[in-house]
């Protein structure tokens, strides 16, 4: 069945990593049927740049008539002193509260051939397979009131942090469906010693862990544990759920675990629409060198295949083709080890391409 993908390639280096991941696209489409179509449109600094806008109609009416949204990534130093609704980073926050997109997930597994890669010894590191549920839509990144005033004659910056117990149950039970088909192991995240938001978390997990999902064991940890946890011993994790900001760092913080940030995909998903994205920036220092890391993006589409367009035979193949390009010993300039030669990003991704018809 013809699919539609919606292209977002955003700034920095999105164009650069999304440009391979249509590359497997085009590989798929040729190779193994995929039938599916694409078409491009801005975000970002690219949306304001192009119509004003980080995240123009033209953008919205495309990703709502679409099966799916791969998105590069966002943000640059040359759009900072912009007015706030103005900058990239509004044209993501967005789009994801336009499609409803309230689950993020964010895998974290160490691949075997990468354990050399990471700073912790590959005895803490080796198996790792995590898997981050986080809140996308609500949180302190969209709660209101916030701004900047000025107190006393000094300025004063606030901002809120507030969940409804709808969200948290909504976010909580995505977690414990993902856990039935893992190792069956949720651990809730929050720091409920000391905020209020996080009691009503927890209070909320627990009740929906008693009243559907007993047969899924349940742990909670305070957010700075967690944060020690996962460089002390990463295997004891399964499955996290936690909200948007604790979400986002502890993500960054797994990220390590593989030895590049450039390594992790990501799905946001809600009741209707879905988008895809690496987990990392756009890395402006680097943009337009050819030098970044495609992987994840092409991981995303992985997810993509098996989430959105019902296709998990072609994303098995598409991550085995990962895996046998590693195998090889490719490694672009982030996960390069001493004495070896990088690979530029198309060449990883053109790598990617070719394993990935081999298995054809």
């Amino acid at each position: 069945m013809a699919v539609k993908i919606a292209v977002l390639p955003g700034d920095g280096i999105g164009p650069e990593i999304v440009r391979e991941a249509v590359k497997v696209l085009d590989v798929l489409n040729s190779h193994f049927a995929l039938e599916a179509s694409y078409e491009e449109a801005s975000i970002g600094g690219a949306g304001f740049e192009a119509d004003g806008n980080p995240y123009p109609d033209a953008t919205k009416k495309l990703a709502h008539a679409s099966d799916a949204v791969l998105l590069g990534a966002v943000g640059g130093p040359q759009w900072e002193g912009l007015e706030k609704p103005l900058r990239p980073e509004a044209g993501l926050l967005g789009i994801r509260e336009d499609l409803g997109l309230f689950a993020n997930y964010r895998p974290t597994k160490v691949h075997s051939q990468l354990l050399d890669a990471s700073t912790l010894k590959p005895e803490v590191i080796d198996g790792v397979d995590i898997l981050v549920v986080r809140e996308l839509v609500s949180g302190i990144y969209f709660g209101q009131p916030r701004g900047i005033e000025i107190v006393d004659g000094e300025r004063r910056g606030y901002n809120t942090m507030a969940y409804r117990e709808s969200e948290v149950r909504r976010i909580a039970r995505k977690a414990f469906e993902a856990a039935r088909l893992r190792s069956n192991r949720v651990c809730s995240v929050e720091k409920a010693n000391v905020l209020e938001v996080s009691e009503l978390w927890r209070s909320v997990v627990v009740e929906l862990h008693q009243s559907e999902f007993s047969d899924v064991e349940l742990s909670h940890l305070y957010v700075d544990n967690a944060a020690m946890q996962l460089i002390r011993n990463p295997k004891q994790f399964d499955v996290i759920v936690t909200g948007n900001l604790f979400g986002d760092i502890l993500s960054d913080e797994a990220s390590m675990l593989t030895g590049s940030i450039g390594m992790l995909p990501s799905a946001s998903i809600g009741e209707q629409f879905a988008m895809y994205e690496p987990i990392h920036g756009s890395a402006p220092d680097i943009a337009g060198q050819d030098v970044a890391n495609p992987l994840a993006t092409i991981l995303s589409v992985a997810m993509m295949l098996r989430f959105s367009l019902a296709r998990a035979d072609l994303a098995e193949k598409v991550e085995l083709a990962v895996e046998q390009v590693l195998d090889s010993g490719l490694r672009t300039a982030d996960l390069n080890f001493a004495g070896e030669t990088p690979v530029s990003c198309s060449a990883m991704g053109s790598a990617v391409c070719a394993a990935l018809e081999a298995l054809a």
